[in-house]
């Protein structure tokens, strides 16, 4: 790193502002009296000639160095005022501008050293320093939410990894000092952690992306129906095997959407639904057109464990665990509901959820714009 340069090279921006208006008004009021010194007293002979005075009258020197004198004297003095008044106006517009750049440096300097909670406040010096303080501004704040998101993936990371690896290590060492002998019940327990190692990684990978808006959408105009119904075939046989019946009513809606990325969002919700309840139980998805609000509206509904309060207000977060059995269900990686809403979100939409209580069922209610209000946007 390299010391600050000397010179007029090394003065700060106000200091260079302030020189180079100075000059330039210094230049313009020198040249200001120049041309009145070279072009004035020609004018003004030929107006007293004019005025009937004969050219070699006697009186016409006198009275031109009077008018030369009384010029001078009086473009000195406004010169000097003039010059005055440049060189303030000069201070203030440099203080003026100096002053924001100095504290967006400062802040600059504080996120550089990973105070990613500073702010700047620019007002008063127009609106292109105020537009670069809104800009810095969104920029900490999009590195803050980053930063966070890192530090939060690698505390949950941290905290979901110790299962599954604390069970191959307890029965590879069983393996190892003969204590378990290999065989398929072993051997499906191994598959089943690094599986879940597998789906760990790639569902936190989705999860980080989708927070940080580095998603790729390939947005079309899609059958809203037509989602669902391939979705609820994908959960079919799953639910039939634990005899939960499973209802849809959608309209014939269109929307804009990524499908794969819909399709990713319906499974979770179903996926979801289906873990939480029971046998006998119901789970029905429909599809209506918020005209009003020119949105597409999904809802997955079940009979199930249902949620309290303090669980709906935390159901989005990342491998959130409460009390229940809905919580306590460790089928998924936890975070299903976090991707489905990123995604949700991604698309111009939303994803929200609400229950009567515990044993009441749940609701997750899906936004999608509608074919005449397109998302228009590539989230790379």
């Amino acid at each position: 790193m390299t010391g600050p340069r000397l010179g007029v090279t090394g003065w700060r921006l106000g200091t260079r502002l302030f020189v180079s208006q100075s000059l330039a008004h210094v230049a313009s009021i020198l040249t200001a009296g120049l041309v009145a010194m070279i072009v004035g007293p020609p004018l003004f002979h030929a107006h007293l000639v004019e005025a009937g005075h004969l050219a070699d009258s006697p009186e016409i020197p006198h009275i031109e160095r009077a008018f030369t004198s009384a010029s001078v004297v009086s473009l000195g003095v406004g010169l000097l005022v003039a010059l005055g008044l440049a060189v303030a106006v000069s201070w203030y517009v440099t203080g003026r501008i100096r002053t924001p750049l100095d504290t967006l440096t400062e802040a600059a300097r504080r996120m550089g050293h990973g105070d990613y909670a500073v702010r700047v406040a620019v007002t008063g010096s127009g609106p292109e320093l105020a537009t670069l303080g809104d800009t810095f501004n969104t920029m900490t704040e999009r590195l803050s939410s980053v930063e966070e998101t890192r530090r939060r993936l690698l505390a949950d990371l941290a905290h979901e990894l110790r299962t599954p690896i604390a069970t191959l290590n307890a029965h590879l060492e069983a393996l190892a000092d003969g204590v378990a002998a290999w065989d398929d019940h072993i051997r499906r327990i191994l598959e089943q952690q690094a599986e879940r190692l597998t789906h760990l990684a790639r569902d936190i990978d989705d999860v980080s992306r989708a927070e940080e808006g580095r998603i790729n959408l390939e947005v079309s105009r899609q059958s809203l129906a037509d989602l669902i119904t391939s979705a609820v075939d994908q959960m079919r046989d799953a639910a039939l095997d634990k005899g939960v019946a499973l209802q849809v009513d959608a309209e014939p809606i269109a929307v804009w959407a990524d499908p794969q990325r819909v399709a990713q969002v319906l499974g979770n919700l179903l996926a979801n639904a289906l873990r939480h309840t029971p046998s006998g139980g119901r789970v029905t998805i429909t599809g209506r057109l918020d005209r009003a609000a020119r949105t597409a509206r999904v809802t997955v509904a079940d009979t199930g464990d249902g949620m309290t309060e303090e669980q709906l207000a935390h159901i989005f977060e990342r491998f959130y665990r409460g009390d229940t059995a809905r919580a306590r269900d460790r089928a998924g990686s936890g975070i299903g509901l976090t991707i489905a809403k990123a995604l949700a979100e991604a698309h111009g939409g939303s994803l929200t959820a609400t229950s009567p209580g515990p044993g009441a069922g749940a609701t997750f209610t899906l936004t999608l714009p509608a074919h005449q209000s397109p998302v228009g946007r590539t989230f790379a």
